[in-house]
């Protein structure tokens, strides 16, 4: 997966968001739960990547940057 494929997601869900530069996605209330399990969902059906329970804290979802370094990371586990 790469951070532009993660962004196509994001804007999806939200085109009028610049995920380039939002900091605070969780913390302003931008995505919802919602908004995040569709993210997880969409990962996983497209890149065969899992999201664990407990990697779905806020500091992995405020920014496009900290998901694609999850993502990164969880890849990399594979």
């Amino acid at each position: 997966m790469t951070f532009d494929e993660l962004l196509a997601i994001l804007e999806d869900l939200h085109s009028e968001i610049d995920f380039r530069t939002a900091m605070a996605l969780i913390d302003d209330k931008i995505l919802d739960s919602f908004d995040i399990v569709t993210i997880i969902t969409e990962i996983n059906s497209d890149y065969g990547i899992t999201i664990p329970a407990g990697e779905i804290v806020p500091e992995n979802f405020n920014s496009a940057q900290a998901l694609y370094r999850l993502v990164q990371r969880l890849d990399d586990d594979i």
